[in-house]
């Protein structure tokens, strides 16, 4: 049995500060020669090549996290993790590592703590402050050497921060920059690069300050371009100064929000272009870098805000006809780029800060930007009408439903604005955008249909105690947008095939279903009555004919949502118009292959045996058995003509069901303890006392009484043990047949409960070729015909079986044949005549 304590997995950080895995495997540790030391193994599980060969450094810090993972750094940007199966094993390789740097394995970091005694680190806590050489060209190096070396240490990293702050080192840093740039002195670059990127790490809020400061932020910039890893230094400042350019669409009046802006745009390219990949053990140091990003944004869009000229300023030139393509492109652009800054607002702070747009006219605007051609500036509309329907999806529905009712005022006035008017709603622009989407793949399309299902989910709306969100929209909806939604539905499903059937329109028209199917599980009686009378479900079925598979399962899953539903109105319309009829002609164009189709359209006519949908099992065997007796491969079907005939059954039998009616009240609604004492008494009558006594009925009223019962329990009983000797026969069938069960379950409710599993193969039904009715079947001993008319004897092998056989009262038949199994011979015969 292999070691799982020494399984593990082999990560390795990218450039992007992912985790790529590289294997699983085994660990081990052992002297390599060839690296001379101490070393660990990882080989693989699959075919044992070698994954991981890494000596253990005695100066490399290694960190165990989570009880079993272990992470280290081999050289710069190229980080290693060793994930365990279980602790043992991760306990086992820390003890090894220590053991070769020294440590005592109970640390988590080995490198954490500084060679050095205790003396020498009370010294360190007791000493005021760290001394720093002085910020000469010649010193450099020692001054790098120094801001190394102080990283490790929590408390070193403190006193260097705080001896960088006082004595204002960051601008004497930057004034050498400049000098070694005069000289060209390449050495001198390179250690200024290691310094600056180490204050870096000392994740300062007070040193960051300084050195995004006007004055500072481009040399510090610079200093950074001089990567000794790099053979020629970056152009970092030539990009920022000459590439990039700051563009005002509205002018900026305010000084400190222009230079807050730039500032946050410098620091950002910082983080993302200049600062290389920080290691696992640096990544938490720049926590205080992502804060300062993230605080400054907040500032921004607060500053933004208060300014009510610039939005004002903005909205007007957005909706002004006469602002150009380009001006508009640029002011969407910078109004979205603006609603992501508001992401970083505190939820209270957002809502203001969306309040503030919509009373700036934000929905109006989007409407206007939205009818317009060009493409690019749609798109930045649909994102920032994203970020309001995300946020706020109520604060738009109320928006198109006062536009709406607008509207309608106007065309009471003006009947020929009518359809203009409904054609320029909000919501419609969105549908008509997502339907008209010209991208081969649909992308809008598909981020458009994902705002449509935001605005028309009930989960989100509001109810207050004057009015319901819900009722309000969706009766709005279904009014003006519903027809605009179905239209290329209906357009292309007039014939008895798709009238266009290419992919995209394939796409589309899956996008649509799916919204619909949506509507299905959450609108209850709004998307019912328009199914209904605008007969949609037969326009949907016809995609069933499509080429595209994906196209033909969105619409089986659309009426598989509405059987789900077992809803008798919706049943009732699909056995009027006989809507099963594309379903069962795709079934069989199917034929026999097994796939998702074939699954699809099993498990909806499973859905209707299982859940016993009465109305649709009569419909789909009185009209399509014929198509589907043949399929023997799932049970599915001969249990939907089982149910059939038991229905049947059931309607052919009034008295036998009125007298299940009766027993039933009778065992469970009398008190057992005088049931129990009325048997005593009459075990107890001797055979003699019951013919000499008197009669309690009379002889004539006895027979009568005993015809009018007795018939049809023999009927009942008759056709009873013909079911038990089809199902015999048919378990022997089914067993000898070879094929694979259906993984699913079914159950026959009959006299010998007898259940039919995945273990034991499914019953064949009456009139299949194994029953015993069938030409050329052996016949089963006892079995009966069903124009055979015969007494009912109501016993069983062993014992008694009850009048009506319940599916929940085995335990009272158990109790019963317990019973009448220590009865005397005469009772048993009395009670048998």
């Amino acid at each position: 049995m292999t070691d799982t304590r020494r399984r593990v997995k082999v990560y390795t950080l990218n450039e992007d500060r992912q985790w790529d895995d590289r294997g699983t495997g085994h660990v081990s540790s052992g002297y390599v020669e060839r690296l001379k030391g101490m070393s660990l193994l990882v080989r693989a599980e699959s075919d044992g090549s070698l994954l991981l060969e890494s000596k253990i450094n005695p100066n490399t810090a290694y960190q165990k996290q989570q009880d079993t993972l272990i992470v280290w750094s081999e050289a710069e940007n190229y980080d290693l993790a060793l994930s365990f199966q279980e602790k043992a094993g991760c306990d086992e390789i820390w003890e090894k590592i220590c053991q070769v740097q020294g440590k005592d394995p109970s640390v988590d970091i080995t490198q954490d703590l500084v060679d050095e005694s205790e003396e020498e680190r009370f010294d360190d806590m007791s000493s005021p402050g760290l001394e720093l050489p002085s910020c000469e060209l010649s010193r450099l190096e020692e001054i790098a050497e120094l801001v190394a070396s102080s990283l490790p240490s929590p408390l070193r990293r403190e006193k260097l921060a705080l001896a960088l702050e006082n004595e204002g080192y960051i601008k004497k840093l930057l004034e050498l920059f400049h000098v070694c740039e005069d000289l060209e002195n390449i050495e001198g670059l390179h250690h200024l690069y290691e310094i600056i990127k180490g204050i870096f790490l000392l994740n300062r809020t007070a040193l960051f300050e300084v050195m995004f400061s006007e004055e500072c932020i481009m040399d510090v910039i610079g200093c950074l371009e001089y990567d000794p890893a790099l053979s020629q230094p970056r152009k970092h400042r030539e990009f920022l100064t000459k590439t990039a350019k700051f563009k005002e669409v509205i002018p900026i009046s305010d000084p400190e929000l222009k230079q807050k802006i730039h500032q946050t745009y410098r620091v950002q390219y910082i983080q993302d272009m200049v600062l290389p990949t920080p290691s696992v053990f640096e990544e938490n140091m720049l926590s205080t870098l992502h804060s300062f990003i993230f605080f400054n944004k907040v500032e921004i869009v607060g500053m933004l805000q208060e300014d009510e000229k610039f939005l004002t300023d903005l909205f007007a030139q957005l909706t002004d006809e006469a602002t150009d393509e380009e001006k508009r492109q640029e002011l969407v652009n910078f109004l979205k780029e603006f609603c992501a800054f508001s992401q970083t607002l505190q939820p209270q702070n957002r809502d203001a800060f969306f309040k503030t747009l919509s009373n700036m006219g934000i929905l109006p605007a989007l409407e206007v930007i939205l009818g317009m051609d060009d493409t690019q500036v749609r798109s930045a509309a649909t994102d920032i009408l994203s970020y309001l329907v995300e946020y706020n999806p109520s604060m738009v529905r109320e928006f198109v439903m006062q536009e709406a009712q607008q509207n309608d005022d106007v065309s009471k006035k003006l009947t020929e604005q009518k359809i203009t008017n409904k054609d320029i709603l909000l919501i419609n622009l969105i549908i008509e955008h997502m339907i008209c989407d010209t991208d081969p793949e649909l992308g809008g399309a598909v981020q458009l249909m994902g705002l449509l299902r935001t605005l028309v989910d009930p989960e989100n709306m509001l109810a207050t105690a004057n009015k319901t969100e819900k009722t309000e929209f969706l009766g709005f909806f279904y009014k003006h947008c519903m027809h605009v939604l179905t239209a290329p539905l209906l357009a292309n499903t007039t014939e008895d095939k798709p009238s266009k059937d290419d992919f995209q329109t394939a796409q589309l028209l899956a996008l649509v279903l799916e919204l619909l199917t949506f509507c299905v599980e959450h609108h209850t009686y709004h998307i019912k009555n328009y199914i209904i009378n605008k007969d949609i479900l037969r326009r949907v079925l016809v995609l069933m004919a499509s080429k595209h598979a994906f196209l033909a399962l969105c619409a089986l899953r659309f009426k598989r949502k509405i059987i789900g539903l077992k809803d008798e109105f919706y049943n009732r319309y699909i056995m009027k118009s006989f809507l099963f009829e594309p379903v069962v002609k795709a079934f069989l164009n199917n034929g026999s292959r097994y796939n998702l189709m074939n699954s699809a359209i099993i498990e909806m006519f499973e859905f209707i045996r299982v859940e016993d949908i009465k109305s649709l099992t009569a419909h789909v065997i009185e009209n399509y058995w014929k198509a589907l007796e043949d399929v023997d491969y799932v049970q599915t079907f001969k249990g939907l003509k089982l149910r059939f005939e038991q229905q049947r059954e059931r309607q052919d039998n009034p008295k036998l069901d009125s007298m299940r009616s009766i027993l039933r009240n009778h065992r469970y609604r009398r008190d057992a303890r005088t049931l129990e004492d009325e048997e005593e008494m009459w075990f107890n009558t001797d055979e003699d006392d019951m013919e000499d006594g008197e009669a309690v009925v009379s002889p004539s009223d006895k027979t009568k009484n005993d015809d009018d019962i007795m018939d049809p329990i023999s009927k009942f009983m008759e056709r009873k043990k013909l079911k038990e000797s089809e199902e015999k026969e048919v378990l022997l069938k089914t067993n000898l047949s070879g094929r694979q069960s259906p993984s699913f379950k079914l159950s026959l409710s009959s006299g010998t409960k007898t259940t039919l599993s995945s273990q034991s193969p499914a019953t064949n039904l009456p009139g299949s070729p194994g029953s015993p009715g069938s030409p050329g079947s052996p016949g089963s001993p006892g079995s009966i015909p069903k124009n055979t008319s015969q007494t009912a004897a109501i016993t069983t092998k062993g014992g008694l079986v009850g009048l009506v056989d319940y599916p929940d009262d085995d335990e009272d038949d158990d109790e019963d044949e317990d019973k009448e199994d220590t009865l005397p011979l005469s009772k048993k015969a009395k009670f048998e005549s």
